[in-house]
């Protein structure tokens, strides 16, 4: 199903001995756009840090009473490696992170969660299993970035400025970025379009803005989103028709940005 990460912010992280923190954050691999960790503040539970959570140890979500449990231990969690949220995390970070936890790591095997196309399949293999995979690790060239960070990132259109990016709206089963949120209330009051994110053309970190390969007129007459209104498959193929794309579902998934769309 399709969840805005806005609106699972603030949502109580339960270990299977009880609570953790809140998710207050999430960081995106901007090569795939993938959601790779969340983070949750552990204010109040144990010690005030906040720590990264991998998709990999998610469980069942209770979407009724905002709770998200992991399969991890509440003491495990408390001794995690620390990691300065507001910094860039380090590959190497990441590799102690899941030496932490026992766990395979995501990268260097061909799929975008280890072999597979999402966490549950990482989760499933060991660490033998994966030994005895022939890797393709050689760059730790990271690419992990704040979503509160990117959020009010300029939307420039073929012709000209359209709005901001407001939300990401994402699959939780893959934890794949599948919209990008745009407010274009500086244009046209009040209305939110979403736009998937390989229909960039280039992302500009240091100018923090996002280039797409549409006319702001198009962007105007797109189908509007209602931020209370579910992502279903029937808006998505009126989307997708409007903007006469080829549908990711189906035959195949979407494919991601190419790398060097990203400067």
């Amino acid at each position: 199903m399709l969840r805005s990460l806005h609106d699972l912010e603030g949502y109580k992280v339960t270990a299977s001995d009880g609570d953790i923190g809140v998710v207050q954050n999430f960081l995106l691999e901007d090569e795939h756009w993938m959601i790779r960790y969340l983070v949750a503040r552990t204010d109040g539970f144990f010690d005030g840090r906040n720590v990264l959570i991998s998709p990999v140890a998610f469980g069942q979500a209770d979407w009724a009473t905002r709770r998200l449990h992991v399969a991890l231990t509440r003491d495990k969690v408390k001794q995690s490696p620390s990691v300065d949220t507001n910094l860039p995390v380090s590959r190497q970070q990441e590799r102690d992170y899941y030496r932490h936890y026992g766990s395979p790591e995501y990268w260097g095997y061909g799929g975008m969660w280890g072999g597979g196309a999402s966490p549950a399949s990482l989760a499933a293999q060991t660490l033998s299993d994966k030994a005895e995979t022939k890797r393709n690790d050689a760059s730790d060239d990271v690419h992990l970035r704040s979503v509160a960070e990117i959020r009010g990132y300029h939307i420039q259109g073929r012709d000209e400025a359209i709005g901001h990016l407001d939300d990401l709206i994402v699959d939780d089963e893959t934890w794949q970025v599948r919209y990008l949120v745009i407010d274009t209330k500086n244009w046209w009051f009040g209305k939110k379009v979403l736009v998937a994110p390989h229909w960039a053309s280039s992302v500009s970190w240091n100018e923090r803005k996002i280039h797409v390969d549409m006319t702001r007129d198009a962007i105007k007459h797109s189908p509007e989103w209602a931020p209370d209104a579910a992502v279903n498959r029937a808006y998505e193929t009126r989307l997708y028709d409007y903007y006469g794309r080829p549908v990711y579902w189906g035959d195949g998934e979407q494919p991601a940005p190419a790398h060097n769309a990203f400067r």
